[in-house]
């Protein structure tokens, strides 16, 4: 029709994080001019980063974009979702965060450890519509997890609903705040469902995930088998694993001794909050922490597995000395990333002749979907598109094969990377090959902002090949050397055995200073000296050594 002027709708779905590895989740949906964020995560390398803590999304999109940002919209409380809210908000200061009440009670923590006072913070109930005109809004739903108040997102668009469902499965038993809510997600589907983004960790294995998720049975057997103290290692984010604890504990006489400020913090707010319940009398303190039959809670951190559990094993814990009559309980299956960290403490916990209990990864699984659950959630959605997201990429392929199993068109089955853009226009996929530049950031300290690739190669030079200093002395006025050149090397050669070495490097030096410093001008080019001497003593010690440490040439005038 003439005079009529039609607008095409736009929709963009990408990651700034999260496909192809496993953490740092940050999921992208563009509609027109509107972009909603959905979880702000951050991941732990726990090979060798050289000192870095954690790792988040470059957010240089979002910094671009961020008059366009409606909000970031946060599924759960692990760090692998929400563990980057505060690097966010050290740059996007007044993007909105929506989550529900124990999700954000965890980001409130994080950001108070960080020092932000003011944030916009917007508290969130499961199945409360929030409207964001033009035709959006979102839609929360109550899903079962290993954390309270877990919810997918619903969007809602005009051309239909794109659905993130965060970290799922489903188990009838698992009810009040971990309840999901079966119905709405049917519901959901029956309306026209455009594009489910639904997680691929657990694609790989057969059946339902429930109930290997559950080991009520297993801390029961523990507990009835050994009856002296029980030193038991939790992952403090699994509030549902507390919660086991608990539970079996109060069918018992034992009490239960909370042990680290940071998991005491926790455990007290998640009962007082009435997330957690057990009878006051059944937590104990630092005087019952030798009792016959206590339970010892301690925390085992993503950032650093095993990291307090070893110390209580080498006898550097302050409070807990271990005797052979303990048993040591690990009570999380392994992940990838940890099985070699699990061997050497299995192996010190052997030579220090303790018994120890440990989760076969094989039989017990965490709260993540398996084949089943991923198929129930596909059929209870129904949708034209299917999104793999969170996992290796492996993870996502078998999630998609998944999809092609039950009728989803392979052209509809979506596997991408980090950056690649999926867009729809009027509701129909449209290739147009977009990638938006993605990377990460690290890390370190309260450092806010990425350490770099060269600060990354200077740790790796001085872990690998040490450093040597050279110092030496000249008179401000005659530019004579007044001592020195000494020589300090650490991490890199040990002197005692290699005096010549070190000998013949000051002798370089010496020469090196002396020829730069040999004039009646009274400006020397200390930048030039330093440069010679690292060009020369690097050459020389390759040759004596085959190694390259860091050279620091040091120059003072007194």
């Amino acid at each position: 029709m003439k005079g009529v002027k039609f607008i095409l709708s736009k929709i963009k779905i990408f990651s700034l994080g999260g496909l192809n590895e496993n953490g740092k989740n940050m999921y992208i949906v563009n509609v027109d001019e509107h972009i909603f964020v959905f979880d702000s995560g951050l991941k732990y390398d726990n090979s060798n980063m050289l000192g870095v803590d954690y790792i988040v999304p470059n957010i240089d999109y979002l910094k671009e974009n961020q008059k366009k940002i409606e909000g970031i919209f946060i599924t759960h409380g692990h760090e692998s979702n929400m563990g980057g809210i505060s690097d966010v908000l050290l740059i996007l200061p007044n993007v909105p965060v929506y989550a529900t009440k124990y999700t954000m009670e965890i980001i409130k923590r994080d950001l108070m450890d960080v020092g932000i006072e003011k944030a916009n913070l917007k508290e969130i109930r499961p199945h409360s519509k929030l409207e964001f005109g033009h035709d959006l809004s979102i839609f929360p739903i109550s899903v079962t997890h290993s954390i309270p108040d877990a919810v997918c997102y619903v969007l809602y668009t005009k051309d239909g609903a794109i659905c993130y469902t965060g970290d799922f499965v489903f188990d009838s038993t698992m009810m009040g705040h971990y309840k999901t809510d079966i119905g709405k997600l049917a519901y959901v589907g029956k309306q026209g469902v455009l594009c489910l983004l639904s997680e691929s960790f657990y694609a790989e294995k057969g059946g339902h995930t429930s109930p290997n998720n559950r080991i009520s049975g297993v801390i029961r057997e523990v507990f009835n088998h050994n009856e002296n103290r029980i030193i038991a290692t939790i992952l403090p984010s699994h509030i549902y694993r507390v919660q086991e604890i608990f539970n079996e504990v109060m069918k018992t006489k034992r009490k239960i001794v909370v042990m680290g400020k940071r998991l005491q913090d926790l455990i007290h707010k998640s009962i007082e909050m009435k997330y957690l319940t057990i009878r006051p009398d059944r937590i104990g303190d630092l005087s019952n922490l030798n009792d016959k039959g206590v339970i010892v809670l301690i925390s085992d951190e993503k950032e650093k597995p095993f990291a307090n559990l070893e110390r209580v094993i080498k006898g550097f814990d302050k409070y807990i000395k271990l005797r052979e009559t303990d048993t040591i309980f690990i009570t999380e299956p392994s992940y990838e990333g940890i099985e070699k960290r699990l061997a050497i403490v299995m192996d010190d916990i052997a030579r220090a002749n303790i018994n120890v209990v440990c989760l076969s990864s094989k039989k017990h699984l965490l709260h993540h979907a398996s084949r089943e659950d991923l198929m129930l959630m596909i059929n209870l959605m129904n949708p034209k598109y299917y999104f793999p997201v969170k996992g290796e990429y492996r993870h996502q392929y078998m999630n998609a094969t998944i999809a092609e199993e039950l009728g989803i068109p392979k052209e509809n089955i979506l596997l991408k990377q980090n950056g690649d853009v999926v867009e729809f226009e009027n509701g129909n996929l449209v290739d147009n090959h977009e990638h938006i530049p993605v990377g990460e950031i690290l890390i370190d300290g309260k450092s806010s902002g990425d350490i770099g690739e060269l600060v990354l190669k200077d740790r790796e030079m001085l872990g690998e090949n040490g450093i040597v200093i050279i110092s030496a002395t000249l008179d401000r006025g005659t530019k004579k050397i007044l001592a020195g050149p000494e020589i300090v090397t650490k991490g890199f050669i040990y002197v005692r055995e290699h005096l010549d070495v070190v000998e013949e490097a000051k002798n370089r030096s010496l020469e090196i200073i002396e020829n730069n410093t040999n004039f009646e001008q009274h400006r020397v080019d200390y930048t030039k000296i330093k440069n010679e001497v690292r060009e020369v003593l690097g050459k020389y010690f390759y040759k004596e050594t085959e190694c390259r440490p860091m050279i620091i040439t040091v120059i003072q005038e007194v």
